[in-house]
């Protein structure tokens, strides 16, 4: 089977639950810039030097996937749960345990997966403007919107991390 559908070619796309869109919809876009924070995880995680951290990364461009699937489908049972923000807080805590405070700003660029995961820290925050926005004028599951603030934060200790790791 060809990847060529055709169904697209006249600007329109297929929600995860089968109603057509325009492919330029507040909703396609959403999903489309979590795609685009997915592909971004991808190259903190090619790039990281931490195997912990790499496994962290796998896991959290699996759970995107199913993020994605609640932003591109119109229904109310949903992927991302109350359980899925406890794990990703989980992360957060360890690694903010792991780390000394903070006592500057922090200029990205220290390390190559550092600034990786700088991008994907900014690609994240913007995902999550789409999704208030979104959320402004159609459904949007609610645990979607704290686990991309969450996402953000944990971008940000996993650039801490890995520019730590450059630095010894």
């Amino acid at each position: 089977m060809s990847i060529v559908t055709k169904t697209g070619d006249k600007g329109t796309t297929a929600l995860f639950t089968g109603e057509r869109v325009p492919k330029n919809s507040l909703r396609v876009n959403t999903y489309g810039t979590v795609d685009e924070l997915c592909s971004t995880l991808g190259l903190c995680r090619a790039f990281a030097t931490n195997e912990e951290v790499k496994e962290v990364v796998l896991n959290l461009e699996k759970t995107l996937l199913y993020l994605m699937a609640d932003l591109a489908s119109i229904t109310d049972v949903y992927n991302i749960t109350a359980g899925t923000v406890a794990e990703i807080e989980a992360d957060i805590e360890y690694y903010e345990g792991q780390l000394p405070p903070i006592s500057c700003f922090l200029q990205p660029g220290d390390s190559k997966s550092g600034a990786f995961f700088d991008l994907a820290r900014t690609v994240t925050r913007r995902a999550e403007r789409l999704v208030l926005t979104l959320d402004e004028t159609e459904k949007v599951n609610e645990h979607v919107k704290v686990y991309l603030n969450r996402l953000s934060d944990l971008c940000f200790l996993l650039m801490r991390v890995e520019d730590q790791a450059a630095q010894a």
